[in-house]
């Protein structure tokens, strides 16, 4: 199985190798070029995980594995490292970050793994624990990050009950901020509500992101509907009242 594994891997470094010899495109291309197409790869990722679609999935991971050799072989041509430098590099790190695995350091669970990971982070350099948070991460993923993160040093209510009491407390900050009319502080408290769900949900052991996204998806579907409906009937739906749609729609919501 190994042997499978390696020879397929190393039939992708070929072919890389041909295309960036002989293909015009392929041979075009720059790590600057490569960054959005990689972005929208890691988001089509999602998607098939969001959707549990199993051969989506594989074919997204093959995609992602393809920009990894691409950005390696770039690399290399630039004289700046080595697809073998980044295989290795991420296994001196794995090891170096599992001593319970690789060392004698001893761990209850999980939560003790990350715990460590993190001091060892810190160790290696790192001057905060939210340091490894990229900036560039949606607002959602971000808020879910920095919340882990923060609980590795103890930064963490002790149940669910009291992050939905800062919910609340959140929700009452937001519509005082509302009443006075000043939209900069809407939007700093509507922020911390958004903030504070997060927390919620990463304390039911939900992931915030997911969750809205499969909101999204079920209200373009029954959205979609809504408007094959209409024309059913013989409507635009710019033709309808807001009464007739929303009947349509629950009409939809209670089949779906």
């Amino acid at each position: 199985m190994q042997d499978a594994t390696a020879g397929a891997f190393l039939r992708l470094v070929k072919i890389m190798d041909e295309l960036r010899e002989k293909c015009p495109w392929d041979k075009k291309q720059t790590i600057e070029t490569l960054r959005q197409l990689t972005i929208e790869e890691t988001y089509e990722l999602t998607d098939a995980i969001t959707d549990k679609d199993w051969k989506g999935i594989k074919e997204e991971l093959g995609d992602i594995l393809l920009h990894i050799v691409f950005y390696a072989k770039i690399g290399k041509e630039q004289s700046q490292f080595t697809l073998e430098e980044v295989i290795n590099g991420v296994c001196e790190k794995l090891i170096h970050r599992h001593p319970h695995i690789y060392g004698d350091v001893v761990v209850n669970d999980d939560e003790d793994v990350k715990r460590n990971w993190e001091k060892l982070k810190l160790i290696e350099g790192k001057k905060s624990i939210l340091g490894g948070v990229p900036k560039a991460l949606p607002a959602t993923v971000k808020a879910m990050r920095l919340q882990e993160k923060a609980k590795q040093v103890g930064f963490e209510w002790e149940n669910k009950e009291q992050v939905w009491a800062k919910v609340q407390e959140e929700q009452e900050e937001l519509f005082a901020a509302i009443e006075s009319g000043n939209t900069n502080d809407m939007e700093d408290e509507l922020g911390d509500v958004f903030f504070s769900l997060v927390n919620f949900a990463r304390f039911l052991q939900l992931d915030a992101e997911n969750a809205l996204e499969r909101t999204n998806k079920k209200f373009i579907a029954r959205f979609t509907k809504m408007e094959e409906a209409a024309l059913q009937s013989g409507k635009a739906l710019t033709d309808m009242t807001l009464e007739e749609m929303d009947d349509i729609w629950n009409t939809i919501k209670r089949s779906s």
